[in-house]
């Protein structure tokens, strides 16, 4: 089945989207010094502490954010919204510096998910359905690269793969029992594997709220610039799921690795 012209052409600005992440250049530019450099303002054994950040992060996003989105009406998702209270939320965390992460960080990504989670659902997606939501939670492994990543392993089908596995066995019990107690390890090895990932972009956001002088307002904008681009991963992942249902899993991703092919033989 052939695409349409302008189906092609969101397919396009989706695979240009999700291969290249653009957090790091865009902090970078605001910062006005490479976030390399501005790890150094984080305290020792940061990448000890990151992990059990971002779990509880993600956990407490998950049981809020998506379930306020049952009620939700209209055609298009209210990102200029989500954007004014993610803001809002990084001011507090500017104002108190990365003491205020462990609380800071649970507020900015439920304010995120939930905008995911309206992107979702206004690109078709039954945000009521147990699948749809784990498909939001997945555009946090989706935003960037992991530091074990090669160029064979961070493509955006290569980590849909790696976590679509969990996403059907969690999906498949959830259906048939419901959440219960010993459903949960399914879920927060699922929660491991995306935060092991996401944690790469918090590191960098923290890394740029410690800069010196950064200040309420630095953090305002920072938290800006995090929630635009994973609501820009978000739309390019449900664009594509959108797709998918339209013409078929198999199809889009030929034509995505098409795509992908005729960018890399372009800049050779």
């Amino acid at each position: 089945m052939n695409l349409s012209e302008e189906d092609y052409r969101l397919l396009q600005k989706a695979a240009d989207i999700l291969e290249n992440p653009s957090l790091t250049a865009k902090i970078t530019d605001f910062i006005g010094t490479p976030v390399e450099k501005a790890f150094q303002y984080l305290p020792a054994k940061w990448n000890e502490r990151i992990g059990g950040i971002t779990q509880a992060a993600l956990r407490k996003a998950l049981e809020i954010s998506i379930y306020s989105m049952k009620n939700m009406r209209g055609k298009f998702s209210s990102n200029r919204f989500h954007k004014i209270i993610s803001g809002a939320s990084g001011a507090v965390g500017g104002a108190f510096g990365l003491a205020a992460l462990s609380i800071e960080l649970p507020v900015s990504t439920t304010i995120m998910l939930r905008s995911i989670a309206d992107i979702a659902r206004s690109e078709g997606e039954d945000i009521n359905s147990v699948e749809a939501q784990l498909s939001c939670l997945e555009v946090f492994a989706l935003g960037g690269k992991s530091e074990k990543d090669d160029s064979a392993e961070s493509g955006y089908f290569t980590v849909r793969l790696t976590l679509a596995k969990s996403i059907s066995e969690i999906t498949k019990y959830i259906t048939k029992k419901g959440i219960a107690e010993e459903g949960t390890p399914l879920l927060i090895r699922f929660i491991v594997k995306v935060s092991t990932r996401f944690g790469i972009q918090v590191s960098e956001k923290a890394a740029a709220q410690a800069v010196p002088l950064i200040g309420a307002a630095g953090g305002a904008i920072i938290n800006l610039l995090f929630i635009d681009h994973f609501q820009n991963i978000a739309w390019g992942h449900f664009t594509i799921r959108r797709l998918e249902r339209k013409y078929g899993q198999e199809v889009i991703r030929n034509e995505y690795e098409n795509i992908m092919r005729k960018i890399n033989i372009t800049l050779k």
